[in-house]
């Protein structure tokens, strides 16, 4: 794909928009039941926060693709303009240990971050720091750091409670969970799950023709960890297994249980990497990275279940060759899919229809290279590609009737940008 100049358009055929217009008009009554975010209003600072790549790996593995030379300086934070999505640095917690991804809480007084090329003697195990966030100025202040329990933590997020943070280790193959202090700091870990199972084919059985998109299937690889919104179940996708593996969870112990079924299959190699669910709670779109599709399972939230229901590229019409599929995000209103390809870098975006199923829309080029990662701003106004090859964040505006993406002409340098999350300082802790 050769670069666009900022002024070209989406690339959007005339069919795939007469689809999801009319995707989007059958589908017109559900989305009226479902919250919309409104105009940003100035309340008082936005701040973004970036996860980087602060040192190199320090174990290169058979196979391993993504092999990041560590050009940032650890957590980077930056001033939101609310008008335009531009980006002003902050500030910066410098960490020569990769907290590639950040989690902030729900009252936004702490942040958490995983580690991902800390070795620790046990297992080459590596960490998870705390913060507390400074409510006037976002400034960030160490509480304590302990162990992830498996090596290459590539993902952390909090459960719904707020008592619990949870944790894909990625070359460990592993998750934990790990309690969440009252005074914010993490203890150890109260479960720990090592996957096990057999590892999937080298060839995706979904790739592009003509893909060497071969990544992960040496070795179990958990790459994200999540409860659902009920909290009753924690899910992962584990790449190497070309499975989703479903948890129990018990929040007063804070343990883990299989759950029956315990994990549902993917196509063999397509390797499952991250999941978004619909604010409906009821569907699921999982992004597999080495497939370069996205499946849309129906949800069981009483049980835990889930159900394959549609498969669909996530790249136009026709194209060939290597790409690896990285971030997925559901718009807020429930109108939208968003997926990020590496290697076409591009972030394309799908139209909800009345039952869930997705009709591709467009797609638009990410500005740079390899987005690992993208998210929007908490109004939904802008999107943020965190271009880890290139060394930037990248900014595009919504429409949010649409779904389409337009560069703003904001880029903003960030050694091996991972991911970004944001924090508004003027809502009351």
């Amino acid at each position: 794909m050769q670069p666009l100049p900022s002024s070209t358009p989406s690339r959007v055929s005339r069919r795939s928009f007469l689809k999801a217009s009319a995707a989007l008009v059958g589908g017109s009554p559900l989305w009226s039941a479902l919250p919309r975010t409104q105009a940003a209003t100035a309340q008082g600072p936005l701040l973004a926060y970036v996860g980087t790549y602060s040192s190199p790996l320090p174990i290169i593995r058979p196979g391993q693709v993504d092999q990041p030379p560590g050009n940032g300086r650890g957590i980077h934070w930056f001033q939101v303009d609310r008008a335009t999505g531009a980006l002003s640095p902050a500030g910066v917690f410098e960490m020569a240990t990769s907290p590639s991804c950040v989690a902030i809480n729900a009252a936004g007084t702490r942040l958490y971050s995983a580690n991902e090329t800390e070795l620790l003697k046990e297992n080459d195990a590596g960490t998870l720091t705390a913060f507390s966030i400074d409510r006037s100025t976002g400034n960030l202040t160490l509480l304590n750091t302990v162990s992830s329990g498996g090596a290459g933590p590539t993902n952390v997020n909090i459960h719904p409670s707020g008592k619990f943070a949870l944790t894909a280790n990625y070359f460990g193959g592993s998750v934990a969970v790990l309690p969440i202090l009252p005074d914010g700091k993490l203890g150890p870990a109260s479960d720990f799950k090592q996957d096990a199972g057999t590892v999937g084919p080298k060839k995706a059985t979904n790739a592009p023709p003509g893909s060497f998109a071969i990544s992960g299937h040496d070795l179990p690889h958990a790459h994200m960890i999540e409860a659902d919104p009920t909290g009753r179940f924690v899910l992962v996708p584990d790449l190497g297994l070309d499975r989703i593996v479903v948890w129990k969870f018990d929040e007063s112990t804070g343990k883990l249980s299989p759950n029956d079924p315990p994990s549902i299959s993917l196509p063999p190699g397509d390797g499952p990497r991250h999941f978004a669910f619909h604010p409906n709670g009821r569907w699921l779109y999982s992004i597999q990275e080495e497939g370069s599709n996205i499946v849309l399972f129906d949800y069981d939230s009483t049980k835990g279940h889930l159900t394959a229901r549609q498969t669909i590229s996530s790249l136009p019409p026709g194209f060939a060759g290597s790409n690896f599929c990285s971030e997925i995000a559901v718009s807020s209103d429930g109108r939208f899919v968003y997926g990020a390809n590496r290697l076409h870098d591009s972030i394309a975006w799908f139209a909800i229809g009345e039952k869930g199923e997705l009709t591709f829309v467009g797609e638009e080029w990410t500005h740079g290279d390899y987005p690992r990662s993208f998210n929007f701003d908490p109004t939904g106004s802008f999107l943020y590609s965190c271009n880890q090859r290139a060394d930037h964040v990248a900014v595009f505006r919504v429409d949010r009737k649409t779904g389409g993406l337009s560069f703003t002409g904001h880029i903003t340098p960030v050694g091996n940008p991972s991911m970004i999350t944001f924090l508004e300082l003027g809502k009351g802790a």
